[in-house]
């Protein structure tokens, strides 16, 4: 019997349930999809993906570089939403000079 994987923008999604109830299953349909979307509610809440002992280090690796490179590009969105990307190179110097003054010594 398999679970059901749902497509939504290419993407495979399962439920909390069915990870709990068919897990067996779904490690089979993992290593077939690559990447499974787990949802909660109908709410996206975690992505299983596959990996192997030769891999691991090597997939782990490039998951924490796509998060860190994420994380620069919503930080760079939400400065330029707040008009931070505006400030001049004197403001800039100012405040570094301003932390630089406040680190103990």
């Amino acid at each position: 019997m398999a679970i059901r994987i749902h497509e939504r923008e290419a993407m495979k999604t399962i439920t909390i349930r069915e990870l709990r109830s068919r897990s067996a299953q779904v490690w089979e349909d993992l290593a077939r999809e690559r990447e499974i979307v787990v949802t909660s509610n109908g709410r996206p809440i975690g992505i299983l993906s596959s990996a192997s002992p030769a891999t691991l280090e090597r997939t782990l690796a490039a998951i924490r570089r796509a998060r860190a490179s994420l994380a620069v590009l919503e930080e760079q969105t939400r400065s330029a939403r707040e008009g931070r990307d505006r400030i001049r190179p004197e403001e800039i110097e100012a405040e570094i000079n301003a932390v630089r003054h406040k680190r103990p010594r």
